[in-house]
């Protein structure tokens, strides 16, 4: 397991949630914030095995205004 992990190139991961999230967005579907959250995490990874540290807390921030978006998408209900 861990030797699959290692070989997926986690910069393509990336660029490949990159796209996708954006798209999903730019469709109004509330999936594109599940993605990007995804992304980010997967950025964290890439940020600790090459030792470039700012990219954690940056994107720790993101994935708190990922889940905060997604809560906030939900439809709100109309008032009878």
């Amino acid at each position: 397991m861990l030797d699959a992990i290692q070989m997926i190139r986690l910069d393509y991961l990336s660029c490949v949630l990159t796209v996708l999230g954006t798209i999903l967005l730019g469709k109004k579907l509330w999936q594109g914030w599940v993605v990007a959250a995804i992304n980010s995490a997967v950025v964290c990874v890439i940020g600790v095995r090459t030792a470039q540290f700012g990219f954690v807390p940056a994107n720790l921030l993101c994935i708190a205004l990922y889940t905060t978006n997604l809560l906030n998408w939900r439809p709100k209900k109309q008032d009878q």
